[in-house]
């Protein structure tokens, strides 16, 4: 069993987010972080037939503006929501558990919520039950201090799990395993949730605990 990890938000979160969720059998979410553009937080990258393709979520904010996570609000401008199930029925409307997640996933994009924050609690809460996985999980509305940190024995994860970012050492990498588009571009490791459950339904646990 590793370290409770101690995450940023994320918008449904890598295969790696869950491995180390899997394995610890707790996680703490910070959401009293600032606000960090083009992080996990926002994106989700899944494998389509053309490569891997990033969805991301669109927010409001005033440019410049250090927000804590909790306030940052989501815009519905523009349907990127529509935009995302599009792209996810295009990469995964062929695999074989797509019509067992579909419906769930539909109704959680539909849903207008107001916070960045809850959005992205509700994709790891709907992700959590697809996998089986009952955690211990703490949702922190103010920051997570280094101190507390260090006294709590977390393994501070927020900065170094990105996806610009190598992956940190310690972390578990996931896979290989059969994915829809294999034969094309091969293995592209550090997907989205959505791309193991797609592809390997209720065995995508035992996937993450590989290794």
């Amino acid at each position: 069993m590793v370290a409770t990890p101690l995450f940023s938000a994320f918008y449904f979160g890598t295969v790696e987010h869950y491995a180390l969720i899997a394995r610890s059998g707790r996680a703490v979410v910070d959401i009293g972080e600032h606000y960090e553009r083009q992080s996990h937080r926002t994106r989700t990258v899944i494998l389509g037939a053309n490569g891997p393709q990033a969805l991301d979520v669109h927010i409001t904010r005033r440019s410049g503006e250090r927000m804590p996570m909790r306030t940052v609000g989501l815009s519905y401008a523009e349907p990127w929501h529509a935009r995302h199930l599009h792209a996810i029925r295009s990469a995964y409307g062929q695999t074989p558990w797509f019509i067992h997640y579909i419906d769930d996933l539909g109704k959680l994009l539909r849903h207008r919520h107001e916070r960045l924050a809850d959005l992205d609690l509700a994709t790891l809460r709907m992700a959590l039950g697809w996998l089986g996985l009952k955690p211990e999980l703490v949702v922190e509305e103010t920051y997570v201090e280094p101190v507390a940190v260090e006294e709590r024995k977390l393994w501070n994860l927020r900065h170094t799990l990105h996806p610009k970012r190598p992956l940190p050492a310690g972390v578990p990498a996931v896979g290989p395993y059969a994915q829809v588009f294999g034969d094309r571009h091969g293995f592209r490791p550090h997907l989205s949730i959505l791309d193991l459950v797609m592809n390997h339904g209720p065995r995508a646990r035992e996937v993450l605990l590989q290794g």
